[in-house]
C-alpha cells in the first residue's frame, strides 16, 4: 500500500492538539478520520481545512469512553478509505484537584476516557489494524513532574505509558509500532482554562524555551512515529515538551 492510500483515525481531533495531528498526517498522505465527541463544529472546521490543502478526511461522531466507540470508528474509515493503517489516541480530558478533594464523578470520567479510551482503541487496533501499521497514544509529562493537583490526572497517563509498551511487545510480530507522546504545557484550550495569566507566565518560565508548546510542536512527535521514519521506534514514550523534564 503506499503512502497516499493509508487511513488514519486520530480521536479529539476537533481542535486543539488532535486538529494539528490530524492535518500533520493529512500532509503526509494520510486519509483522516477525524473523531469528535461533542464539538461538531470544530471537527468540521478540520475536515475542511484538510481537504483545501488536497487532503481526504470524515468527521466521526463518537464517545471513545462507550464500549462500541471505538469499533464505530474503524467502521467508519474502512467504509469510507479502507482499512487503517495509524491510530492516535489523542481524546482526553483534565480535572484538576488536589486528591483529597476529589469527587468520584471526576475520578471516573478521567479514567473512563484517559484510560478506557486508549485501552478500547488498542484493543480494536489488535483486531483491524494493518500490519506494519502505527498506534501513538497521548501520555503528559505531567508523569515526571507529579505536581499537586494532578494526581488522577497524571496517574490515567501513567497508565497509557503502562498498555503502551505491554502493546509494543504484542503487536511487534506484526510490525505495528506502538508508541506515546507525553507533551508538555501547550497553548491550547484544553491546557488554559480556568488558569490566570500570572500562573501561565511562571509555567513558561520552567521551560528552557520560555515559551508553552504549540499544537505543531506535538504535531510533528506524533507524525515522526505514526509515519516511516519511526519504524524502528517502539515501546517509548516521547517527551515532547521543550527540556521541561
Amino acid at each position: 500500500m503506499t503512502q497516499q492510500s493509508q487511513t488514519a483515525i486520530v480521536t479529539g481531533a476537533s481542535k486543539g492538539i488532535g486538529a494539528a495531528i490530524a492535518q500533520r498526517l493529512a500532509q503526509g498522505g494520510h486519509a483522516v478520520v477525524v473523531n469528535y465527541a461533542r464539538d461538531e463544529a470544530g471537527a468540521a472546521q478540520t475536515v475542511e481545512r484538510i481537504k483545501a490543502t488536497g487532503g481526504k478526511a470524515i468527521a466521526v461522531h463518537t464517545d471513545v469512553a462507550k464500549p462500541a466507540g471505538m469499533a464505530r470508528l474503524f467502521d467508519a474509515a474502512e467504509q469510507e478509505f479502507g482499512p487503517v493503517h495509524a491510530l492516535v489516541n489523542n481524546a482526553g480530558v483534565m480535572r484538576l484537584g488536589l486528591l483529597g478533594e476529589t469527587a468520584d464523578a471526576d475520578f471516573e470520567t478521567q479514567c473512563a476516557i484517559n484510560i478506557g479510551g486508549v485501552f478500547r482503541g488498542m484493543r480494536e487496533a489488535a483486531a483491524r489494524l494493518q500490519d506494519g501499521g502505527a498506534i501513538v497514544s497521548m501520555s503528559s509529562s505531567v508523569v515526571g513532574l507529579y505536581q499537586p493537583t494532578y494526581g488522577v490526572y497524571a496517574a490515567t497517563k501513567a497508565a497509557v505509558e503502562a498498555m503502551t509498551h505491554v502493546f509494543a511487545k504484542e503487536l511487534g510480530p506484526r510490525g505495528v509500532t506502538v508508541n506515546a507522546v507525553a507533551p508538555g504545557p501547550v497553548e491550547t484550550e484544553f491546557f488554559m482554562a480556568g488558569k490566570p495569566e500570572a500562573l501561565v507566565e511562571n509555567i513558561k518560565k520552567m521551560n528552557p524555551f520560555g515559551r508553552l508548546g504549540t499544537p505543531d510542536d506535538i504535531a510533528g512527535a506524533v507524525a515522526f512515529l505514526a509515519g516511516p521514519d519511526g519504524r524502528w521506534i517502539s515501546g517509548q514514550t516521547l517527551r515532547a515538551n521543550g527540556g521541561v523534564i
